[in-house]
């Protein structure tokens, strides 16, 4: 069995006078299999929802918790990889820490489970490694624009 990777990110916004004017973190999503999120109880997790911005609720004593890229990969599409963006705040700093669990770089091969794969539902993304899913997502020219 590989190994798991974790990457720890922390996320720090500072108070904004203007936070109409500012953006934490832009539009995306975790090329992550999952992505734990800790948070210090100020609201700015927002996530597309239904074709708009929703603020998640900060729920005392909890941790947002969504699926990325690679499970969207490796069940062909019937997860999806959630998007997202941080907003800052006018009245409180707000800081995340993020835990994106991740396979290895080079050493598995991500495509869909072949028991997802048939003839109707055929697979929806090309096998690469983890290292070129990250290469294509950064580079790619052909994505479509991500909503405001």
């Amino acid at each position: 069995m590989e190994e798991l990777l974790l990457q720890l990110k922390i996320n720090y916004y500072p108070i904004c006078p203007q936070p109409e004017l500012a953006l934490g973190v832009e539009a995306h999503t975790d090329i992550s299999s999952l992505t734990f999120l800790l948070h210090n109880m100020v609201p700015g997790l927002q996530l597309f929802y239904q074709g708009k911005w929703v603020t998640a609720k900060c729920v005392p004593n909890s941790i947002f918790m969504h699926i990325g890229d690679t499970i969207e990969i490796l069940s062909n599409g019937r997860y999806k990889s959630i998007l997202h963006r941080g907003l800052v705040n006018k009245e409180k700093v707000r800081i995340s820490w993020a835990v994106f669990c991740e396979p290895p770089k080079e050493k598995i091969i991500l495509q869909p489970l072949p028991e997802l794969v048939t003839e109707k539902e055929p697979a929806r993304f090309p096998p690469r490694t983890f290292a070129q899913h990250i290469h294509h997502k950064l580079f790619r020219k052909d994505e479509e624009a991500l909503p405001n």
